[in-house]
């Protein structure tokens, strides 16, 4: 039962994560950047999408561990000289992926909120398991290191005279997600209890 459920839980993982590659080229597209399109990445075929080390080392890693759940999908590419928007261009194109997930949230949370399914159902393990995937992949993308989304829209709106603070935070990037994933299941864990029980009512 636990090889079924770590299967399940790699299936749902890299199926949102090309959800998430694919708005951000879809809205690339949209913004007058056509490079995701040219380069056959707006699908929603995984095959197109799969990081060897984002979509299964570190997911397997991370369950024979105990933590939450995570990775990630071949980033879609995309020229932010391209979009008509050069302001606010990159955080829409970087905002894109995160709301993808939340929208999965939504959407799957309140079927389960308004079915009629029993807890012990294996409806209601798959429903469940793609609401809190796509609660942590969404919370995750959203904390504003770099390369994560959140700190493209951090960025996006921070005042000219702090650009300091952008610069340090890109030159030590790495130090930064090493602690931030080290201390993920602390940070994120709770948080997606919370929201998960908000959104389905369970």
């Amino acid at each position: 039962m636990q090889e079924v459920n770590f299967i399940f839980s790699i299936a749902v993982l890299i199926m949102s994560v090309v959800v998430h590659e694919v708005s951000h080229g879809f809205v690339a597209n949209i913004l007058g950047d056509s490079t995701a399109r040219r380069a056959g990445r707006l699908t929603l075929n995984p095959l197109k999408h799969l990081d060897p080390v984002g979509s299964f080392f570190v997911p397997a890693l991370l369950s024979l561990i105990g933590a939450p759940i995570f990775g990630w999908a071949r980033p879609v590419p995309y020229n932010p000289y391209n979009l008509r928007d050069p302001k606010w261009g990159e955080a829409k194109v970087a905002a894109a992926g995160p709301l993808s997930n939340l929208f999965l949230v939504l959407l799957f949370g309140m079927i389960i909120r308004f079915g009629s399914f029993s807890t012990v159902s294996a409806t209601f393990d798959i429903l469940s398991l793609i609401v809190f995937i796509n609660l942590v992949l969404a919370l995750f993308n959203l904390v504003p290191i770099p390369p994560l989304d959140g700190s493209k829209i951090l960025f996006s709106v921070l005042p000219y005279h702090l650009r300091s603070v952008q610069e340090f935070v890109e030159r030590y990037w790495l130090i930064f997600i090493v602690i931030f994933v080290f201390f993920l299941g602390d940070i994120i864990s709770p948080v997606v209890s919370i929201l998960f029980r908000l959104i389905t009512g369970v």
